[in-house]
């Protein structure tokens, strides 16, 4: 089967019954993460109690998605990307085994754990690179957008159900049975991929050498920078995440010296984003943006403005108004990244989809703990609220920038920088 065959079969409704039973796999290897996630990080907080390893096991979560994700994306291009996400979710069930295991010798300690997340976080990178990087060649160009919402809204949904699933289950199961979880829905990802076929791009083969990866990872890095709007957009990517992350990780500090508020009043402003990116992906869904792409986007950073404005202007007796700037907020998220997502799944040649999309994710992904850092004694000296100004601000000047700059409204119909990679046989899932 060659490439332009999968783009025919993508072209009729016969894409939706294979993509959705893949999807919906997913979803289920989602939740089940999510729900060990949080009871791994629980038990590190009831057994230690200390903030110093809570945000170790942050930093190691963290780790491969900032430092090994260009790699990752170079080596997703050269595999077979169905085989790559059955690995990954194979990788992630095998570990929690491994965990069950410690937990039924009662040798279970703060390292295992440590080393659990690293390699959950790295099955993670491998499977989001390979998903997003295969979407293309299964769903039509014109629903694109459409699909990113709906994406952006079951995220959002098991953002919700995954923690409220994890905390009930941890009071009803022993700590090896909510572990379990994992390997159960792990099983149901991997089984639709197993039956369904995911076609791939034209592929360079096999990994000859470290030397040819470093060369792929560079090719990936040229690609990005040659092509203006593209690299523009990166930026943009990268300033929105150093903006925003520091104001969402000091929100528990605005909720207590602001409002006055517990841990009642915390859990609604996060319920509310939440609540928020389900409602705005799958008004994405339903929509689908418009026909140019970037304007959805630019929209969405002015809703997001607002948003974060309506918190930062909340009076300490006003909890309903950072609630409702929560939700809005909350509401455009996906009217932001959905229609990103979707151009470069539309634009970027397949090929070259692993490695941008890791690209993406890590470069504006090392600007969160250096936002981290400079974050806390900012707050210090000029108070937490600030932080939302700021980042309503930058959302707005981001977005005025992006309207008035031609490279980036342009970049649906940008000339792409040329792929200099030698032909192969394509590769049937």
């Amino acid at each position: 089967m060659v490439l332009e065959q999968s783009k025919q079969n993508v072209d009729s409704k016969a894409w939706m019954k294979p993509f959705f039973f893949i999807f919906g796999g997913q979803v289920f290897s989602l939740l089940g993460s999510s729900v060990v996630q949080f009871s791994l990080i629980w038990w590190l907080t009831e057994k230690t109690g200390s903030a110093a390893v809570l945000t170790a096991a942050m930093l190691v979560g963290f780790l491969p998605e900032v430092v090994l994700g260009p790699f990752v994306g170079a080596l997703v291009d050269r595999w077979n990307r169905r085989r790559v996400m059955i690995l990954a979710d194979s990788l992630v069930a095998v570990v929690t085994v491994v965990l069950i295991v410690l937990v039924w010798g009662g040798q279970l300690t703060m390292w295992p754990i440590f080393a659990a997340l690293f390699l959950r976080s790295l099955g993670g990178v491998f499977h989001f690179t390979a998903m997003q990087a295969s979407i293309s060649l299964m769903v039509p160009e014109n629903e694109l957008s459409r699909v990113a919402g709906i994406n952006q809204a079951l995220r959002g949904v098991v953002n919700i159900v995954g923690p409220l699933l994890a905390a009930f289950l941890m009071g009803v199961l022993p700590f090896w049975g909510v572990l379990a979880v994992d390997v159960v829905t792990a099983f149901l990802a991997v089984l639709p991929l197993l039956i369904v076929a995911i076609p791939s791009p034209q592929s360079t083969g096999a990994v000859q050498s470290v030397k040819s990866v470093l060369a792929d990872v560079r090719e990936g890095l040229r690609y990005v920078r040659q092509w203006n709007g593209l690299f523009l957009l990166l930026v943009m990517a990268t300033l929105l995440n150093f903006l925003f992350m520091p104001a969402f990780a000091l929100m528990p500090l605005l909720v207590t010296e602001h409002f006055q508020g517990g841990a009642l009043q915390l859990g609604w402003m996060e319920s509310m984003f939440g609540a928020g990116i389900v409602i705005g992906g799958l008004a994405l869904g339903a929509w689908g943006g418009f026909k140019r792409r970037i304007y959805t986007t630019m929209l969405g950073l002015m809703g997001m403005a607002l948003g974060l404005g309506l918190v930062w202007g909340a009076p300490a007796q006003t909890l309903g108004m950072a609630l409702a700037g929560m939700l809005l907020t909350g509401i455009n998220m996906p009217i932001v990244n959905g229609p990103l997502f979707a151009i470069v799944q539309a634009r970027v040649e397949p090929a070259m989809q692993g490695r941008v999309f890791s690209l993406m994710a890590s470069i504006s992904g090392a600007a969160v703990p250096l936002s981290m850092v400079i974050a806390g004694p900012t707050a210090e000296l000029i108070g937490v609220r600030v932080w939302f100004l700021v980042a309503a601000a930058g959302c707005v000047l981001l977005g005025i920038g992006g309207a008035l700059t031609p490279a980036i409204i342009n970049l649906e119909n940008e000339q792409q920088p040329r792929v200099q990679t030698e032909a192969a046989p394509n590769v049937v899932g």
